[in-house]
């Protein structure tokens, strides 16, 4: 079993209503199918110049769906926050359930413009991905960037976390639903050889 902790951007570069109903869709796509696997999932929000659990770490799609229905919009992107958050709540239930495997998705643009510190967004930022990336947690990243606009910081993102970057046009359920299927696969693998 996995436990789930997707980090969604929230801020004024992803207040696109299309990207955030695309976003919104792939996370049902993705709690429907880890409810069946009895996975549990939680949610992050991080936009303005913080990151919010919005929904603790479950299995019940209707908690989710009334938290998904209930995202807020706009503002600055604290990208480190989210991370920050993400990486201490995986912590947390990897020592409360070590049999549980811990799975990291982050739907970005990339580009944090908040700190928490003294660091610069960015750099703090990579910082916190990479303590992610040392701790084992598997991540998948999902550039919500439009290609036209895309500065290569979601795929940036990612090499820090050792993830696959899926751009928003792979946004589609299936394929998400795939690269989840693919990362959780390579979790049970890597357990086992154990």
């Amino acid at each position: 079993m996995c436990v789930l902790v997707i980090v969604v951007d929230a801020s004024w570069s992803m207040a696109v209503a299309e990207r955030m109903s695309a976003t919104k869709g792939a996370i049902m796509s993705l709690l429907t199918d880890a409810y069946q696997r009895r996975d549990r999932v939680g949610l992050i929000v991080f936009q303005k110049d913080r990151a919010t659990l919005v929904m603790p770490p479950t299995n019940s799609v209707q908690l989710a769906q009334r938290a998904l229905s209930n995202i807020p919009v706009g503002g600055k992107t604290p990208l480190s926050s989210g991370l920050k958050m993400a990486a201490d709540i995986l912590e947390k239930e990897s020592l409360l359930h070590p049999e549980i495997m811990p799975l990291l998705i982050v739907l970005t643009d990339g580009a944090g413009n908040v700190s928490m510190g003294n660091f610069a967004p960015l750099e703090e930022s990579y910082k916190i991905a990479d303590r992610i990336t040392k701790k084992n947690i598997t991540s998948i990243v999902i550039n919500m960037e439009s290609a036209a606009y895309d500065q290569g910081l979601a795929s940036e993102l990612a090499n820090h976390l050792d993830a696959p970057c899926l751009s928003i046009s792979e946004l589609r359920a299936e394929h998400l639903y795939m690269a989840v299927r693919q990362a959780s696969g390579s979790l049970k693998r890597s357990e086992n050889g154990k």
